[in-house]
């Protein structure tokens, strides 16, 4: 059997990754190069596609987002690209011992070439249905868990009866009581109540505006996104929701906000539910609604029926970089010991 083949893929070979990027189950829009330029324009990185060949035909690959550092430049995932994991072919075969070994066969020349590419640093967090961590996990590869929900939403009457009984009763209050359901390019209200979310819970912003807005024109302008909003009878805008789309089966919810004074209303449960109806139609599987932390919004993004679904990272560091790490670690264990001992001196004294 011939050798797997790397190269870097020029422009006129993006339409060919394209293609495999929306057969393949890890693919996702994060890959595309459309979406890597606008966000490498308005972060100041670079991206280069990798791809492995055997005959000239893709069989995997990965898209590198690239940020320079003292060290080096290494790649990483960041807010508003949460994927950036290898994308393997989906091979048409009954046996999954086959499907199996072709995966690995591919993900370990994938491996050996990044791991010599000579990067400070390199983290690859996968989609959920890249599932078989071995082959970086035996190269001594940081392997690590993560979380996201999937909502699946080609069969709504289904997704409706996973709805929790509670939010069902909110969304359909909503609709009794006028509130509206639109897909606007209103980016003002979307990052108005973005901001107002990063104020009330000390959440990081996103992008500054500039930068965000040209982030969402050059989006929107290709039809990479869509906006939804949830409105009162009147119009005023309550809940905004930003969800990339792309040729890819599953579309990606990458931000969303909502007006704290109507938090209580049920304005995101009946503006999420709106957006997988909208999304259903135009031919979408499923919503991935990005992260899954302990927190309020993780159990909110439960009672919405999703499915939680686990996502391993792959992690690498140069030595540089570990030392690095290493010494940031020590001196905030230090910073952290002389803050207690500070404090336990300023309690005597208030004891003596």
């Amino acid at each position: 059997m011939k050798k797997f083949h790397f190269k870097y893929l020029k422009e006129t070979e993006y339409e060919e990754w394209n293609d495999f990027v929306a057969k393949s189950p890890d693919g996702s829009i994060y890959s595309t190069p459309e979406y890597l330029d606008v966000l490498c324009g308005v972060t100041s990185a670079n991206f280069k596609i990798l791809a492995v060949t055997r005959n000239d035909e893709i069989f995997g690959g990965i898209a590198l987002y690239e940020r320079p550092s003292r060290f080096g430049t290494y790649v990483a995932p960041r807010l508003l690209l949460y994927y950036n994991g290898l994308v393997l072919k989906d091979f048409e075969t009954k046996y999954p011992s086959k499907q199996t070994s072709r995966r690995l066969e591919i993900m370990a020349a994938l491996e050996e070439h990044l791991s010599k590419a000579g990067y400070a640093r390199i983290v690859i967090k996968n989609r959920s249905t890249l599932e078989d961590a071995r082959v970086f996990k035996e190269k001594e590869w940081i392997v690590a868990p993560d979380y996201t929900y999937v909502a699946p939403i080609a069969d709504l009457d289904n997704l409706w009866e996973r709805v929790e009984q509670n939010l069902r009763r909110l969304i359909n209050r909503c609709s009794s009581q006028g509130l509206q359901f639109s897909k606007e390019a209103d980016f003002e209200n979307l990052f108005r109540l973005h901001f107002n979310t990063h104020q009330r819970k000390g959440m990081s912003l996103y992008l500054p505006y500039d930068e965000f807005k040209k982030y969402f024109e050059r989006l929107s302008s290709q039809g990479l996104c869509q906006l939804y909003h949830a409105r009162l009878p009147e119009g005023r805008p309550i809940a905004s929701q930003l969800v990339l789309l792309g040729s890819h089966p599953v579309s990606h919810t990458v931000c969303a906000g909502a007006d704290k004074e109507f938090l209580n209303m049920g304005a995101n449960a009946f503006l999420r539910l709106n957006v997988f109806k909208d999304l259903s139609s135009q031919g979408f599987i499923g919503n991935d609604l990005t992260d899954a932390s302990l927190n309020p919004v993780t159990h909110f993004k439960s009672q919405l029926g999703a499915d939680l679904k686990i996502c391993f990272s792959f992690s690498r560091d140069s030595f540089p970089f570990k030392l690095k790490n290493n010494l940031n670690r020590y001196l905030s264990a230090g910073k952290n010991r002389l803050t207690e001992s500070f404090k336990r001196i300023r309690r005597s004294k208030k004891l003596g």
